[in-house]
């Protein structure tokens, strides 16, 4: 499509690239979106801003412009507290399965934007249109957002591995919800003036087991955070009995 002796500018070759990587259908408006980028928008509230979109983007240009018109009339927008989840799980978009890396980050965003179950599912539904049945990485991933949600709901921000213990955090258990947690995970402790609970990493089996990873140890996290944040009596019990199943040498998660 263009002469092989002749050297190719910059400019040049990010539209050759865009037009490369945007084949699907429906995909002109992200074409459009990135030639605005590469020509610059003009004068956008009164100023030349051409040169900022380049620089950061038309997307995330858009949404520093709207904080700051936010800011000049004084709305106050509510915060989004981050919430960490750091366990051992492959989760991410294989670059087989979302083509492009344009459209990895644009997954990526909405999938970290959502903040209900119902959007969660809305997201499931529109990978599995564009992009095809889900493979493990992607349901991990979603799995760590439907965390996420339930965590956010408990009031916790962090959900870490550390070393062979889980930290949750910030918490506030009353004396109920701190005799729940040592029955239902012997090795727990609490620590009131850090406002986290640690909790022994959860094994395939008490004796000569290996740690749980990826949906399986995520799952086992939701039900921490039902059965003692959230005071489940459906969760404690499943608890219980994902115990007693290993206690006697069965996988954990056959109580499930």
């Amino acid at each position: 499509m263009y002469p092989p002796e002749r050297p190719l500018t910059e400019t040049a070759h990010d539209r050759l690239e865009t037009i490369a990587q945007h084949t699907d259908l429906g995909a002109g408006m992200q074409v459009a979106m990135k030639d605005l980028e590469i020509r610059g928008a003009g004068n956008l509230l009164g100023g030349e801003q051409s040169g900022h979109i380049e620089g950061v983007g038309f997307d995330l240009y858009v949404r520093l412009v709207g904080e700051a018109v936010a800011e000049f009339r004084g709305d106050q927008a509510p915060e989004s507290v981050e919430m960490k989840v750091e366990l051992p799980v492959d989760a991410h978009l294989p670059h087989d399965y979302v083509p492009g890396e344009r459209l990895r980050l644009e997954a990526y965003r909405k999938i970290a934007e959502v903040t209900a179950e119902e959007g969660l599912q809305a997201v499931r539904e529109e990978l599995l249109d564009r992009y095809g049945p889900l493979p493990e990485p992607v349901e991990n991933l979603l799995a760590v957002a439907r965390l996420r949600i339930k965590a956010r709901r408990a009031g916790l921000t962090d959900i870490t591995l550390q070393g062979n213990l889980v930290r949750f955090g910030p918490v506030e258990l009353p004396d109920s919800a701190q005799m729940r947690l040592k029955r239902l995970y012997p090795g727990s402790l609490v620590k009131p003036t850090v406002g986290t609970m640690l909790i022994p990493r959860p094994t395939t089996a008490r004796v000569a087991g290996t740690p749980l990873r990826d949906q399986a140890i995520l799952r086992w996290a939701e039900e921490v955070v039902d059965a003692v944040l959230g005071g489940s009596v459906a969760a404690a019990a499943s608890v219980a009995h994902g115990a007693q199943a290993a206690a006697v040498g069965q996988p954990v998660g056959s109580a499930r």
